[in-house]
């Protein structure tokens, strides 16, 4: 289950709009937002992906193992001090390089149109190779395929739970009815400036949290269908939480300790028991 992010990259803009190179990276930003519609209401519009950097890839990976069943929460950059693992070549390379060598089921929300779609956009611009993240069967049933609205290798929750105009629920949205933590105090309209003032820790942090969030609504969507029986359900939660504790000691990941606080302060608002048609959340 993975969320990107992503901010206007500098060097689109420039290309597209003629700039000086001597233009700060800030005012050609302002630039693109411009182009892209800006206003009073709206000064930061959603811009084409193609046009945008990609900064930060979280993703919570579920294994099914002979000892049992363990998920684990992965980011990249590895390292946001590195100036190495920041790059956006190595960020979606490395992505989609896992992707090719394991073939896991891949869960979004909203991918289609935007997440996987800017990894392939952005993979094609760094001039990054994917070829087995790319391979595809020569019968639609017979192997693993991302590229295909009709299979399951890649699963979009929006798909699912969506789908006209205001029919269409955010992932926050959907979340906080859910029980399940939202936005906290980060949200995707910061994330350019938080880009332009260092604090790239911050958006993997974010990014982390809107992982988890997608992960916990994946396996609400799951126990819905009846994938999970609700004794299972429980026992998926509980894995989260073990995650969410371990992984919260460690300084650099805090933010999971907050996670885990509002989930169990939400759970708690919304569904007081345990009873009847609601056992867990």
């Amino acid at each position: 289950m993975f969320d990107a992010e992503w901010v206007p990259d500098p060097v689109a803009g420039r290309l597209l709009y003629k700039l000086p190179e001597s233009m700060p990276e800030l005012e050609v930003i302002k630039r693109m937002w411009q182009e892209g519609g800006a206003n009073e209401e709206n000064p930061m519009p959603y811009l084409k992906t193609v046009v945008c950097r990609v900064v930060s890839i979280s993703f919570v990976t579920r294994y099914v193992e002979a000892e049992g069943v363990s998920i684990k929460l992965h980011s990249l950059p590895r390292d946001s001090s590195d100036t190495g693992h920041i790059a956006e070549a190595d960020i979606i390379g490395t992505f989609l390089d896992t992707l090719g060598k394991r073939k896991p089921q891949v869960v979004g929300f909203n991918s289609s149109s935007a997440d996987l779609k800017i990894l392939v956009q952005r993979g094609v611009a760094n001039g990054i190779q994917a070829s087995d993240f790319c391979v595809r069967p020569e019968k639609p049933w017979e192997g693993e395929d991302y590229f295909s609205d009709y299979g399951d290798w890649h699963l979009d929750l929006l798909k699912i739970l969506g789908g006209w105009g205001k029919l269409n629920p955010s992932l926050h949205e959907m979340a906080l009815v859910s029980g399940i933590p939202g936005k906290m105090g980060v949200d995707g309209q910061q994330v350019a400036d938080l880009w332009l003032k260092g604090e790239l820790d911050k958006i993997v942090a974010y990014n982390e949290c809107d992982a988890l969030t997608t992960y916990l609504l994946w396996l609400r969507v799951g126990h819905f269908g009846g994938h999970f029986t609700t004794k299972e359900y429980a026992e998926e939660q509980e894995r989260v939480r073990e995650l969410l504790r371990l992984e919260g000691t460690k300084p650099e990941r805090s933010h999971l300790r907050d996670f885990l606080n509002a989930w169990e302060s939400f759970r708690k608002d919304i569904v007081p028991g345990s009873n009847g048609h609601n056992p867990t959340v």
